[in-house]
């Protein structure tokens, strides 16, 4: 039988690893010419993250868990490198000492997510599989953030002149920061006996958010890649943004099973 900590480990892998990889493409195109090192640096991770993603495919469910293990500790350390870049491009650029066409919330977005991914290996080779009850909120808040900042994202890189979709991106944006917003006062009013009735509800209500958000993602993408409307948003981009929206979906399932194993 597969230890369902090599399938987390792996599958988190395939996932946040592809996401790595694509965060070092966006930032070299948003860098200007004479940033060379920077943009070259940047180039370095895409081959690191192409070469975790060749490893990975060496690997299955029955693999040994030592070896995986050992597997998560490298890529580890690769998803701390990119942090570390990440940030370094960040400071540089709030200090003016470089200008570029990556928004800085846009650069400590993707750092949140390295940091993230970072964390879920260290998590795994600890042999947490999911995070207990009375954490899910705090991951919650970790998701409902990105998805706040995708409709900004959007809303900004969207032509102005397209109004009705500019406005729709607001207006995801508004909402997803008020569920970020009742989540940290749900995590701060949580009762300490029994949380579960509360996170069920909290779940139920963010699938749903999520859900409409990932169509509305999906649309984009399939019109900036036919061309039929005018933005800066990179074909890569559109289908990044959609696929975490599907990642989060998948890890509410992930939180309500969980919650139910454990009631039963």
């Amino acid at each position: 039988m597969a230890n369902p900590i090599v399938a987390r480990s792996l599958d988190e892998i395939q996932f946040w690893s592809r996401i790595m990889k694509e965060h070092a493409l966006f930032l070299s195109l948003g860098f200007t010419y004479e940033q060379k090192q920077l943009i070259d640096e940047a180039r370095q991770f895409i081959t690191v993250f192409e070469r975790i993603e060749e490893k990975l495919s060496r690997f299955n469910v029955n693999s040994d868990l030592n070896q995986v293990k050992a597997f998560n500790t490298e890529v580890y350390q690769a998803a701390a490198a990119i942090w570390s870049y990440k940030r370094k491009v960040l400071d540089l650029t709030l200090r003016c000492v470089i200008r570029t066409n990556n928004f800085p919330l846009l650069v400590d977005h993707i750092s949140r997510e390295a940091a993230y991914f970072a964390n879920r290996l260290k998590e795994l080779n600890k042999g947490v599989l999911v995070p207990k009850p009375d954490e899910v909120i705090q991951e919650n808040v970790f998701f409902l953030r990105i998805m706040a900042d995708h409709a900004k994202f959007i809303g900004h890189l969207l032509d102005p002149s397209e109004r009705k979709l500019v406005e729709q991106a607001r207006e995801f944006s508004h909402d997803f920061d008020q569920l970020l917003f009742q989540a940290i006062d749900l995590d701060s009013m949580r009762p300490q006996s029994e949380t579960k009735p509360l996170l069920s509800q909290f779940l139920d209500q963010n699938k749903v958010s999520v859900a409409s958000l990932r169509d509305f993602k999906k649309t984009a993408r399939e019109l900036i890649e036919a061309c039929r409307i005018k933005s800066n948003i990179h074909p890569l981009l559109a289908d990044h943004t959609f696929r975490e929206a599907e990642r989060f979906l998948e890890i509410i399932d992930l939180f309500e099973y969980s919650l139910n194993t454990s009631q039963s």
